[in-house]
């Protein structure tokens, strides 16, 4: 499947701006929007035609089509030659010419109520992601989504606490045993190019899986318990770990698998889903 026309002038990418701001719900072709997102990004990217904050609100917006694009039945390898075509089309535009001037202005318009947007919800077939970039004193969730492993609730995403700001995962268990351990576990992508789509809550076969263990633990502080929860333990993630997951299908799981010195594992599943576009959106910067 080919995704956007050939032409490669200012007045050509204009239609992206047509598409920036519409959301994704009621975008008929959400990959021709991912297409015309991508060449505005790539326009940016050689031209320098936003701030920070309008940056990042269409890098969200991208990262939504690319996701609304696969959930509705895209290929990746379709995708992939749309963004080699995208730069292709970005590089045949000069950076003086007048008619980028006027699609910078019209994307900036089109962003500046993202731009100041403390929050937002990205659905997911099962599970969302919240994002807040609004500024606390204590510890608060940036970008998280719930879950549970068998009746203990687990928050994963990024999380501010005394500690700074990392990926974490935060459980609550009962009783007084407590896991020595957690990890990570998704699809290994330079073993399993494909997205694994079996069941919701399957996750490929152990020799198809990457695993990144936490870095550390600590007891979780009150702002990112789950109401009612008095105590809890976080654990954190190298920052590598975002990449594994934005390379991930939306629809895919993953997983947060507490061990224990049993040897037992208690595992709490979670969606890909827009994570990437979430973690987008807070690069726009703390309110």
């Amino acid at each position: 499947m080919r995704i956007g026309p050939k032409a490669t002038t200012a007045k050509a990418i204009g239609a992206a701006v047509l598409l920036a701001a519409v959301p994704m719900q009621a975008t008929a072709d959400a990959a021709l929007t991912y297409f015309e997102r991508t060449v505005v990004l790539e326009a940016d990217a050689r031209c320098r035609m936003f701030s920070g904050p309008v940056r990042s609100a269409l890098t969200t917006a991208q990262r939504q089509a690319r996701n609304a694009a696969l959930r509705a039945g895209a290929k990746e390898t379709d995708l992939n030659d749309a963004a080699g075509r995208a730069r292709v089309r970005a590089a045949g535009v000069a950076c003086g010419e007048p008619d980028l001037k006027l699609i910078q202005g019209r994307v900036e318009n089109a962003f500046s109520g993202w731009v100041r947007m403390p929050r937002m919800t990205f659905p997911g077939a099962r599970a969302d992601w919240m994002a807040d970039r609004t500024i606390y004193k204590s510890a608060r969730w940036r970008l998280v989504q719930a879950s549970m492993t068998g009746s203990s609730p687990v928050a994963f995403g990024y999380a501010t606490s005394l500690s700074g700001e990392a990926l974490t995962a935060v459980v609550s268990f009962r009783g007084q045993a407590r896991p020595y351990a957690a990890r990570l576990v998704l699809r290994d992508p330079q073993r399993a190019p494909r997205a694994w789509l079996g069941h919701a809550a399957s996750l490929p076969p152990e020799g198809l899986q990457q695993v990144i263990w936490a870095s550390g633990s600590a007891p979780a502080e009150a702002g990112v318990l789950f109401e009612g929860k008095t105590t809890g333990e976080m654990w954190r993630f190298p920052e590598a770990a975002a990449a594994a997951l934005e390379r991930l299908d939306p629809r895919e799981p993953f997983a947060v698998e507490f061990v224990f010195r049993d040897d037992s594992v208690a595992r709490a599943t979670f969606e890909a889903g827009d994570f990437a576009a979430g973690r987008a959106f807070l690069m726009m910067g703390a309110m």
